[in-house]
């Protein structure tokens, strides 16, 4: 019977999907058609079209997806600027070319190559709050006299725990992420962000990284991530949870393993880490290193996605 976990931001990519999956689509089109509706979102400022821009005022998209099956095959891109529908290219990486991982002007050509149009991804509203960083920072709007510096300073956590108690988005470590099984009992996963809003130019985090941030594999299960890449990239979460159900660990105590190793890196501030996981027999769970956090799931019988607390250590 299909299932499928996501990120809180990716409602409406799962009804999507589910409509797919119940078709008897396999889940590899299913986390790929979730992705690219929250890519085309310009309200999500934390994927593809809209998302939040690096110091420089340049949107850079990285996607990874992943088929659980025999060969494990993967894809992904990172840095791409000027194309959307990153999801798709990391596709195209994984069936059309021998690699895993293209990159920045590399990626930009494949996709070229392959009839993509050129798109900017920037929008009006992005921009604007590329803007008010700067001034929220004391800066001037493209200041880049010493870009290691400006860049530390403005993805530092401003006011986090004020716009906490406002109920306000703070998406600027956000992502998306979907993992299906389908009837044939395939599973795969995919995870598409714009990054770190304002980051240094180029800097890659977890999303694209097989490993780190994605992970799927048809014995196990599969899991992904949202949060600071940074974490998950040192830890290689998203395998370590699979390798801990491989183990013989029941769910829960396998994401709860992965928090441990996320917990001994001393996160500064504002980092977090959240996860989600599904098993070839569809048993799902969330995790993260902070509270109130929740994800989505949805079985073929259900007429929406809700939501799941995700857990933390105890």
């Amino acid at each position: 019977m299909p299932v499928m976990v996501a990120s809180e931001n990716g409602r409406r990519g799962m009804m999507a999907a589910m409509m797919l999956l119940r078709e008897g689509g396999s889940a590899l089109d299913a986390v790929e058609l979730a992705c690219r509706i929250v890519e085309d979102d310009p309200d999500d400022h934390s994927v593809g079209y809209g998302g939040l821009p690096n110091v420089l005022g340049e949107v850079e998209l990285d996607a990874s997806i992943m088929d659980g099956g025999a060969t494990l095959r993967a894809g992904a891109v990172a840095a791409v600027q000027g194309y959307g529908c990153a999801i798709t290219l990391a596709r195209k990486v994984m069936e059309e070319t021998p690699h895993v991982l293209v990159v920045a002007r590399g990626a930009e050509r494949l996709a070229a190559e392959l009839g993509e149009s050129p798109q900017d991804q920037r929008t009006e509203e992005a921009l604007r709050r590329w803007r008010e960083r700067f001034a929220e920072r004391g800066l001037t709007p493209g200041a880049t006299e010493n870009l290691r510096s400006v860049a530390r300073i403005l993805t530092r956590p401003l006011n986090l725990q004020d716009k906490i108690y406002k109920a306000a988005r703070v998406d600027t470590l956000g992502t998306v992420n979907f993992i299906a099984l389908d009837a044939q009992g395939n599973l795969a996963a995919a995870v598409s962000t714009s990054g770190l809003g304002w980051k240094y130019p180029g800097r890659v985090g977890d999303s694209p990284l097989i490993g780190a941030g994605n992970y799927c594999d048809n014995r196990y299960g599969a899991a992904a991530c949202t949060g600071m890449g940074e974490l998950a990239i040192r830890a290689a979460t998203a395998r370590s949870l699979v390798l801990y159900l491989k183990c013989g660990m029941p769910l829960v105590e396998a994401g709860r393993e992965a928090l441990r190793d996320l917990l001994t890196l001393d996160a500064a501030e504002g980092q977090y880490m959240n996860i989600v996981t599904l098993t070839p027999t569809g048993e799902h769970a969330g995790f993260s290193t902070v509270p109130g956090k929740q994800y989505l799931f949805q079985r073929a019988e259900m007429d929406e996605p809700q939501l799941a607390d995700r857990l933390m250590l105890e």
